[in-house]
């Protein structure tokens, strides 16, 4: 995991993230805890197609199941 103290970036700029992104995305800790994860913009949209992807799944086979007459009462 890349990690980058939050004054890191302020002193340095964000070129100490662009260094680091290549590798994957960049945890910035502040104030000693996880507080942001920086990532390129395809990898976000990687991530959001899957997101949708599952989601469409999930609606999928919830049709599927209602339509067989598989449905759940509450």
């Amino acid at each position: 995991m890349n990690t980058i103290p939050a004054f890191e970036i302020k002193r340095r700029g964000i070129s100490i993230v662009d260094d680091q992104i290549e590798s994957g995305p960049v945890h910035v800790i502040k104030n000693n805890r996880p507080q942001y994860v920086v990532m390129s913009e395809d990898r976000y949209q990687a991530m959001i197609d899957n997101v949708n992807q599952a989601r469409e799944l999930r609606i999928k086979a919830s049709l599927e199941e209602a339509v067989a007459g598989q449905t759940r009462q509450g």
